[in-house]
């Protein structure tokens, strides 16, 4: 009987219903001008940049233009110019995020702290960030640097100090890495601060109910809680810093050392008027720019990982 009820509900059973393909594809194609538009605003003309990497092209000879192969690469780093600027850009980027890190690190645990004022404190902390970073090169040469009227030597005026340093001529990549760092802090801060917010308090109450020390519970607490938000701030700051070209090109002009890869690919490709050099480093710029993202993006999905749990 029992048998003959199964079998009864298997017949009266309506046959499943065929699968429709086309409600995907109906919510993704809104989505397809933007993408198409995507690939030709950025997708295409680093292809072009690619073709143009392994081409002899220099515009005041065109008669010489012709299929050059890895040369331009390997003019790259044998270039005592170019090789030069490789090492100014790993100089430039380590300093500026290590410095922004730390520091971003000292104003995230003050910011952390309940005090009266704390919101408009944060808005003044964060507004570097928000400046223009031409803008902010300018405030840095003209009403910080300048020998003459500039804030520094105004300070050291009024301090009774008869020096009046020229600080852009004695310490360019110094210069240039202050003006960097006092725009990149806000910007860990920030990114610490988010993880330094979403940190249990139960293990905090815990370790200091036992007597451990404020030091002891960064040591062993917080800092390894903001780990994978120091490792996210660092390749987020390293894949802008990179490719800066705007702090170069205003406060040093790319003199006195400090030229990076970008401020050279501008020199070789608007100046030298070597285009398949300049794409070359642009390839170059870019490759290193994916390499770091690569790693942000395992940082970030480890985070939401960790969040999902």
């Amino acid at each position: 009987m029992a048998v003959l009820t199964r079998e009864r509900s298997v017949v009266d059973r309506p046959p499943p219903a065929p699968r429709n393909k086309y409600p995907k594809w109906a919510r993704r194609a809104p989505l397809l001008p933007a993408l198409i538009f995507l690939i030709i605003v950025t997708q295409l003309p680093f292809v072009a940049t690619l073709v143009i990497s392994f081409m002899k092209w220099n515009s005041l000879d065109p008669a010489g233009r012709g299929f050059a192969g890895f040369d331009n690469y390997v003019n790259v780093f044998t270039d005592p110019d170019l090789r030069s600027s490789v090492v100014n850009t790993i100089v430039l980027t380590a300093s500026v995020v290590l410095i922004s890190l730390v520091l971003g690190l000292g104003l995230a645990l003050l910011l952390d702290k309940k005090f009266k004022g704390r919101g408009f404190v944060r808005t003044m902390l964060i507004a570097p960030f928000l400046v223009v970073p031409v803008a902010a090169a300018l405030i840095w040469k003209h009403v910080l640097y300048n020998p003459e009227y500039g804030l520094f030597n105004g300070i050291l005026n009024w301090l009774g100090f008869d020096a009046q340093p020229d600080w852009i001529s004695t310490m360019p990549m110094t210069a240039v890495v202050a003006s960097l760092v006092w725009q990149w802090t806000p910007f860990m801060m920030l990114i610490l601060l988010a993880g330094l917010q979403s940190k249990p308090i139960e293990p905090v109450e815990a370790a200091r109910i036992d007597g451990a020390s404020p030091f002891q519970i960064f040591r062993y607490l917080t800092f390894p809680h903001l780990r994978q938000y120091l490792e996210l701030g660092g390749l987020l700051g390293s894949i802008y810093i990179v490719q800066n070209f705007d702090a170069v090109f205003t406060i040093t002009s790319g003199g006195l050392g400090t030229a990076n890869l970008p401020y050279m690919i501008y020199q070789t490709f608007y100046q030298a008027h070597e285009y398949g050099e300049a794409s070359a480093a642009g390839v170059i710029v870019v490759a290193g720019s994916i390499l770091i993202a690569t790693f942000a993006l395992r940082v970030v999905s480890s985070l939401f990982k960790e969040e999902a749990r």
